[in-house]
């Protein structure tokens, strides 16, 4: 891919420091555009080029569309489960932080539904796991956004406990009672009887975990 060559990652990340907000979201969009379905180095030559500390920097930033590129960004950063497994274990800190401060922040129901559906693509790697399931504050927020007025939020809460509860993984059996004990499994059941069929579908898969 001659453009990476030429030096284009770098002048995108560029762009994501500039005073105008719409430089910075269309140099955040790029590089969205850039990681989807892309392989590990050019992922981590993202990373490198924009820095952890000018990401987190965006995750702040006061425009909301450079916020919500930025979560895609991320998102499509944190995919396939190698992917997602190398970048937790070097960012893994950060992330959960970031992730931490705009589930607690006055943000729109897009912008946490996009940071959940992150957590649910951490939930789906294998050492990544560890790093929700060690992280009760992060947990109590999970089974927060279960119990949430609006469905998208919901949803996307529960797509990050069936990654952590799913059977065929190592390690299932004790997330599946930790997640119990939190009572979780009580928000499962209120939620299969949900008037949303998505939602009560959802759940009751997850239930089934619970009972192969």
């Amino acid at each position: 891919m001659p453009i990476l060559e030429s030096g284009a990652v770098e002048l995108l990340c560029g762009l994501t420091q500039s005073e105008n907000p719409a430089l910075r979201v269309n140099g955040i969009w790029a590089l969205m555009n850039m990681a989807f379905q892309a392989e590990q180095k050019i992922k981590a030559d993202i990373l490198r080029s924009l820095s952890t500390e000018q990401l987190f920097r965006l995750l702040s930033d006061s425009d909301m569309n450079v916020l919500m590129k930025t979560l895609g960004l991320l998102r499509n950063l944190l995919s396939t489960r190698p992917h997602i497994d190398k970048i937790m274990s070097t960012h893994g800190k950060q992330i959960m932080q970031a992730v931490t401060l705009i589930l607690e922040g006055e943000h729109s129901i897009e912008v946490k539904e996009q940071t959940l559906c992150i957590l649910a693509n951490i939930a789906d790697g294998t050492t990544a796991k560890e790093l929700i399931m060690t992280n009760d504050d992060i947990l109590q927020k999970i089974k927060y956004y279960m119990g949430h007025s609006h469905v998208k939020l919901q949803l996307a809460a529960m797509f990050c406990i069936s990654n952590l509860i799913w059977n065929e993984e190592e390690g299932s059996q004790e997330r599946q009672d930790k997640l119990r004990d939190m009572g979780i499994v009580d928000i499962l059941h209120k939620l299969s009887q949900s008037a949303d069929s998505n939602l009560c579908d959802k759940a009751k898969t997850a239930l089934q975990q619970y009972l192969a």
